[in-house]
């Protein structure tokens, strides 16, 4: 690891807290649309319209000297990027935002982090893996896990009662809950893999191939739209539907994310990617901020204890 990345500059921090505020507002969007693969489609589409003069001011001169390695990364980034975004919005459909977002969160982090010292040949000091705990700890208390916790041993409860012969109802209603709660925890954790995955793809392309963060994320962007094709207009009278109903959160979600992941690609190539990457889960603490029913009543002591441990987690990565 080059001796300058010893610490993460203040600037690099600066950039990952800025995308973490504009990451949770997209997200909050991408909740409200309850979209599907013609959301994905839309914002896309969006995407490449709004950002073309920005991705053609960088890119002129930049995009002739590519080869077939630099095309490869970022077709490879732009399949991982349509998995993330469909299982992310197929999570939001069959469960909570409370759940998904935080455990997928939670666990790309670690998992990037991880991968990074193993692909990147980064390394992780002793003080930098406390504050990777640390951030993906406080995720897990912000977002409410220990009542997720409580949450799944009483509906455990409630269905070996129900064998006992207990109110069928109450039963079948924790039930269900259960079924979405875990539900959740499945498609967050998946979730959390495709953004480990896609975060090292393209840190290599910033770090190693030298691409401008502009690019990997425009032409990524522009290489998704063939694979959304088939599925997003499998229906073209719902895709115009689509269109009507959710163009609003479409252009939010197609002006904030690609500025967000702009910033944070700008980040990585300042400091260590496995600090970037968890440093970035502050959006959680946005998140908390921006809309109370994200995180629900009570438990006000350990969101508390969360927002200091990831405070203290985020300190620990800037120093370590």
């Amino acid at each position: 690891m080059p001796a300058e990345w010893a610490l993460m500059p203040l600037s690099a921090l600066a950039l990952v807290v800025a995308a973490a505020l504009m990451h949770a507002l997209w997200n909050v969007a991408a909740k409200k649309a309850n979209g599907d693969d013609r959301f994905a489609l839309l914002t896309v589409l969006l995407t490449v319209v709004l950002w073309a003069p920005v991705a053609l001011w960088f890119g002129v001169a930049e995009a002739g000297r590519w080869g077939w390695r630099e095309w490869a990364v970022l077709s490879a980034s732009a399949g991982l990027h349509v998995l993330y975004f469909t299982t992310l919005l197929k999570g939001y459909r069959v469960a909570d935002l409370t759940v998904v977002y935080p455990v997928a969160r939670g666990s790309g982090p670690l998992l990037a982090a991880m991968a990074a010292v193993l692909v990147l040949d980064e390394s992780l000091s002793a003080v930098a893996l406390l504050g990777v705990l640390g951030v993906c700890g406080g995720v897990f208390l912000i977002a409410g896990g220990p009542g997720l916790w409580r949450q799944l041993r009483r509906s455990s409860t409630i269905g070996e009662q129900q064998a006992q012969g207990a109110q069928q109802a109450d039963a079948a209603q924790a039930f269900a809950q259960r079924r979405r709660v875990l539900a959740g925890l499945r498609w967050g954790a998946l979730t959390g893999a495709l953004i480990a995955a896609y975060t090292v793809v393209d840190g290599y392309a910033v770090k190693v191939l030298l691409i401008a963060p502009v690019l990997v994320d425009y032409f990524g962007n522009v290489l998704r739209v063939p694979l959304l094709l088939p599925t997003g207009l499998r229906s073209r009278a719902a895709f115009v539907q689509a269109c009507r109903a959710q163009w609003r959160y479409a252009l939010v979600v197609a002006v904030l994310g690609p500025l967000a992941y702009i910033l944070v690609l700008t980040a990585v190539t300042l400091a260590p990617l496995s600090h970037v990457a968890p440093a970035r889960e502050v959006s959680m603490l946005f998140a908390a901020l921006i809309g109370g029913r994200l995180l629900g009543e009570g438990d006000r002591g350990p969101r508390l204890a969360g927002a200091l441990l990831m405070a203290v987690g985020v300190a620990a990565l800037a120093l370590g």
